[in-house]
Formats: structure tokens, C-alpha cells, sequence
């Protein structure tokens, strides 16, 4: 162990980290170690595995959610037997509530540890995994988030409250962060310090289930920045709990100090969220450092491990005198398959492609009848730009495991991307048969289905996911998307229309829910309103051959001739086989 002294450094985007240097630990300090949870990241996700029973289930590692969380959907998958919460009581996320019962599991497992009589919150949006691991368990001890290293370690502490619990930092600078006490109320506690972003003291979340760091507009504003500042972008829309999506903004702050690790001009997104704090500290900062969170003594520990983090890639760190740290990773080299696996999905998360591609080779080729080891390189494969050996791995891994929903879903795209609609039809078969009914892979499936031209299987499964997701951020997704098929087989055209105005209250202006929306009106003849749509998909989205088609078939029908005949040229122009598509649904020019 080791105690902290003043000494600083900084982390370089071009400039130098302020870290903390260590000094022996008193002797009286006792680390342990409980359990660890081996940790698989997919994307900007870290997942750990789980059972209810012999059902196993991926969570994502939430330190942002003060309870473990599984959807009405995933409960229904696993049999847990649930009871409402009180009507005050509402699941709060970044965008919204939703209401929530209380689920019991008699079977839970972890990392192969049994927890009986484990409960989950029951609510919220689908995370297309089982659900999330928080602070009820999380909180149970301390916690080390070693994402670089595939890992998340319950922890054991005792008379440690002077002693810097960075144990395996071995002279390496580490900063720290006092946290709040109590912070979760009667619940277990947020992990929530305080932090400098432009000399502004923030009080920041550290949630390794948000899927970046992100600020509420009123704490940038503090900082000095605003939507309408200098170099602010947008970036797009933030989902979470709940059914809608808020706009962010990518904006540059002069410097942010977490604990004295200083990083100069980041770029953090910032948006209208509602959270207890003023910033979420997100995956991108959990997958560089090695982070200890003390729940005994209210403080956090972390090392910067390298890479990529707050919009810019910093090249090193130096001490305050200007000597070159070294960030080299001092881990030993895995041992066994799953070690190189995880190894291998924290590097392609880094997109470090060759270095985590032959780690999934090792996995491989340790246990070559292991299909997810081959399924996840076949992923990391696609994601290098290597179809051919993706499209390889992928037939592998479905060889090795024929009922996994996951792999077929993930083949059939790929074979529909590469014009094999008769190949993507057999596995979204298979996909369909073996998914439950309450499946958030329903939606995946349904729009697959949609793609195939085969709009009947696509409502079938859009009615299953509404039907189990009724607070969910997709919703305005899978609204569009049954109102689409049911205007391709012009039926339900008043239901299909329902259906398109909620997608667009939801989200208003996207251009495609116009599109559909367009498209209903013209099957039911109401030509004004459907020329009004796709006048304005058309001007938010001017590439879109359907949108173009449509428009031609109801300015003809109004008697406009000459502007009919250009909207049906553009269509042709930006895509043939859309026009063609069209007209086996009976929408002729």
C-alpha cells in the first residue's frame, strides 16, 4: 500500500498528467480480494456473466445505477417473480422516469458465485443485455474497476483510512479523489467526488455504464461554454432511461483536474440531462485508468493505464519537472483462453485492431470448440474491415453453437449487407424460433425481418417488443417501424398512422418517420398531408429514394406533372432497386 503525497504531473494531449507520487503504506493496512469478475467489453459496454439457474445472462457494470436493474422484459425471460414498488417510487435515468416494481431471484449467480434471494429493480429501458450490475452489489465492499484488464474485483479493506489503496501501482503517479458520504441516501452510495473542469468545481458521477462522459448544460455554462461557444458541435442525441432522446453538443474546455490528474483541452459532450451531479465520468474514462474505489473510507484511487479519453488522444505523461513517464502495462500475459479473450476486447475497444485480433487467435486456439471466443473475433474481424474472415468465423462460431440467437442475427446481416437474402432468411428463422418472446433482441429482429421484405414477420415481432418495452427509448424505433410494414402491405392503415404520429412526437423532424408517415397518408388518399411529409423528409434528408418516389406518385395524383417527373428521375438516380421495391407493393407511378 501506499500514501499519498503533493507531488504532481500531467497527461499530454501535447502537454503534460497531474498525478499523485506514492510513499509506503502504514504496515497496519490489509488489502483483500473477495471476488473477481471477469470482464468482457463489446463496444463501449463492460459485462460480466451470470446465471439465473442454469439461464445464463450478460449485465453491464453500472456504477452509475444505485441498484441492479433487469427490464419487465428480462424479468419475464427469467422468471422473476416481482411486486410493484409504491407510486412515488420512480427509476430515474439522464432523460426521464419510469415507473418499477421489485423482482426476487431464488438462483442468481455471479462469475459462478451464488447470491440468494437476490433483488433486482424491475423497469426501464432495455439495454439489450439482462439488465444492470449496480451499487446493491457493486457496493457490497470496495471495488476495483480494472477495465484494462478485463476485470472488476470486490475488495476487502481494514484500518486502511490513511493508506492510498493504489496497490498495484508499483511507483507508478496515481491521483485520488475524496467522495461524497452517503451519497445514495438510504441506498447504497453513487460513487461521486469532485473534480475542476475549467477551475470550476464540478461534482462528477463516475458511471461505467454511461457510455461516455458527458456534463449538464448548466455546469458548462459555470465552466464558461454554451451550445453557441466557440468550436461547440453537435454530436447527436443521448438516450438512457425512458423513451426520449436528447440533443448533445461536443464542446473544447481549457483543462479538467480529476484528483490532480490534469488533462489539457478536452472535448466532452454536454447536454440537458438530469442527473444528481454536474457530469457523468463515463466508459471512456474507465477503460484508461485503473480505478479503487474505497467504500469504507469514502475515496477513490486510480492510475491512467493509456489511450484515448475525452476527445483526444493524449501522448504520454510527464512528471511537473518534465520526465517521461512510463505507461507501459506491467500485467502479465494471460494464462488460459478467457484471459486472452478479454484481453482481446479491451484492445479492440481501444482500437488497438492488430494487437487485440491476436488475442482472439490465442483464444481460438486454445479452446477451438469454444464458439463465443470465435464469435467475438469474428466481430473484432468486421470491425477491422475484414469481411471474408468475419463472414468465416461467423459460419464457425453458428457451426459450434446452431441456437444462438446472437450469432444468427449478427450472420444474417451480414449475409443481407452481401446479398444473400435467402442465407438471411434461414437464420432470422432460426433467431425468431429460439429468442424469447420478451427478448429486446426482438427489435433487432423485427427490422431484420422488414429489410427481407417479409413485413408480416416484421409487425409480429414489433408487437411482441411494444407489448414488453412500454418505457423504452426504442419505442419511437419500433412504432416507425410497424407503421412502415403495415403501410408496405396497406392494412391497418388507421393503426399504422397511430403508430407513425407517436414515432414522430417522440422524435419530431426525423426524416425517416416522415417518410413512413408520408406513406400512409398517400395509401389512404389524403395527398395534401402526405405531400406536406415528404416535402419535409425530403428537405431533411434529400437522398432518399423512397421519399422522392413517394412524392412523384402524389404529385402526379394532384395533377403536377413536371414536378411528378423529377421527383421520380431522382429517385432512379439515388437508387434503382428502392423504385422497384416500391412497385411490388403496388405503389406504381
Amino acid at each position: 500500500m501506499r500514501s499519498v503525497t503533493a507531488s504532481c504531473l500531467a497527461l499530454l494531449a501535447t502537454l503534460p498528467v497531474a498525478l499523485v507520487v506514492a510513499t509506503p503504506a502504514r504496515a497496519a493496512c490489509k488489502v483483500s480480494q473477495i471476488a473477481e469478475l471477469p470482464v468482457t467489453l463489446m463496444g463501449r459496454r463492460a459485462m460480466v456473466e451470470a446465471r439465473f439457474g442454469p439461464h445464463p445472462a450478460r449485465f453491464i457494470v453500472d456504477s452509475g445505477a444505485f441498484y441492479s436493474t433487469v427490464s419487465r422484459a428480462s424479468a419475464a425471460e427469467f422468471g422473476l417473480s416481482s411486486e410493484p414498488l409504491p407510486a412515488w417510487f420512480r427509476l430515474r435515468g439522464i432523460n426521464g422516469d419510469s415507473a418499477a416494481s421489485v423482482g426476487r431471484a431464488k438462483d442468481f449467480s455471479l462469475a459462478g458465485i451464488p447470491i440468494p434471494r437476490v433483488e433486482f429493480i424491475v423497469g426501464g429501458s432495455d439495454t439489450g443485455t439482462a439488465g444492470l450490475l449496480g451499487q446493491n452489489i457493486l457496493g457490497l465492499a470496495d471495488v476495483e474497476y480494472d477495465l484494462p484488464h478485463g476485470a472488476v474485483r470486490l475488495m476487502r479493506s481494514e484500518d486502511c483510512a490513511r493508506s492510498a489503496l493504489a496497490y498495484w501501482s508499483a511507483g507508478k503517479p496515481y491521483s485520488s479523489i475524496a467522495l461524497e458520504r452517503g451519497a445514495g441516501g438510504p441506498w447504497k452510495p453513487h460513487t461521486i467526488g469532485t473534480v475542476l473542469v475549467n477551475g470550476v468545481r464540478m461534482r462528477a458521477v463516475f458511471d461505467s455504464g454511461a457510455e461516455t462522459t458527458i456534463m449538464t448544460l448548466a455546469a458548462a455554462k459555470r465552466a464558461g461554454v454554451t451550445p453557441g461557444s466557440e468550436g461547440v458541435v453537435p454530436a447527436g442525441s443521448f438516450g438512457g432511461l425512458g423513451s426520449r432522446q436528447l440533443p448533445v453538443w461536443l464542446a473544447p474546455f481549457t483543462s479538467i483536474d480529476l484528483g490532480g490528474e490534469i488533462v489539457p483541452k478536452p472535448k466532452l459532450r454536454i447536454g440537458d440531462i438530469g442527473i444528481d451531479g454536474d457530469m457523468l465520468i463515463g466508459f471512456d474514462f474507465f477503460l484508461t485508468h485503473r480505478i479503487f474505489v474505497s467504500n469504507t473510507t469514502h475515496q477513490l484511487y486510480m492510475t491512467y493505464e493509456g489511450g484515448p479519453l475525452f476527445g483526444i488522444t493524449p501522448k504520454g505523461a510527464r512528471s511537473a519537472t518534465g520526465e517521461a513517464l512510463d505507461l507501459t502495462d506491467k500485467a502479465a500475459e494471460p494464462t488460459d483462453a478467457d484471459g486472452f479473450a478479454r484481453r482481446g476486447s479491451a484492445r479492440m475497444s481501444k482500437r488497438l485492431f492488430a494487437e487485440g485480433l491476436a488475442d482472439f487467435d490465442k483464444a481460438v486456439a486454445m479452446a477451438p470448440d469454444e464458439g463465443r471466443y470465435v464469435y467475438l473475433r469474428a466481430m473484432a474481424r468486421l470491425a477491422n474491415g475484414q469481411p471474408l474472415l468475419g463472414a468465416a468465423d461467423l459460419d464457425k462460431a453458428a457451426t459450434l453453437m446452431p441456437q444462438d440467437s446472437e450469432v444468427r442475427l449478427a450472420r444474417a446481416r451480414l449475409r443481407l449487407s452481401h446479398r444473400d437474402p435467402e442465407g438471411a432468411k434461414e437464420d432470422a428463422r432460426v433467431a425468431d424460433r429460439t429468442l424469447p418472446a420478451a427478448s429486446d433482441k426482438r427489435l433487432q429482429l423485427a427490422g431484420l425481418f422488414e429489410s427481407l421484405d417479409q413485413p408480416d414477420a416484421a409487425i409480429t415481432n414489433y408487437d411482441a417488443w411494444l407489448e414488453m418495452h412500454r418505457e423504452d427509448d426504442d419505442r419511437a424505433r419500433a412504432y416507425n417501424g410497424r407503421c412502415w410494414a403495415r403501410a408496405l402491405l396497406n392494412r391497418e392503415l388507421e393503426a399504422a398512422l397511430s403508430d407513425c404520429k407517436a414515432a414522430v412526437k417522440l422524435r419530431p423532424g426525423d426524416a425517416s418517420f416522415l417518410d413512413s408517415r408520408a406513406l400512409v397518408l398517400l395509401r389512404m388518399s389524403r395527398l395534401e398531408a402526405a405531400q406536406a411529409d415528404y416535402d419535409a423528409a425530403i428537405q431533411a434528408n434529400p437522398r432518399n429514394a423512397w421519399s422522392h418516389y413517394g412524392r412523384a406518385i402524389v404529385e402526379k395524383r394532384l395533377g403536377k406533372v413536371e414536378a411528378a417527373e423529377a421527383d421520380r428521375k431522382a429517385a432512379l438516380a439515388i437508387n434503382a432497386r428502392a423504385v422497384s421495391r416500391a412497385e411490388r407493393y403496388g405503389l406504381t407511378y
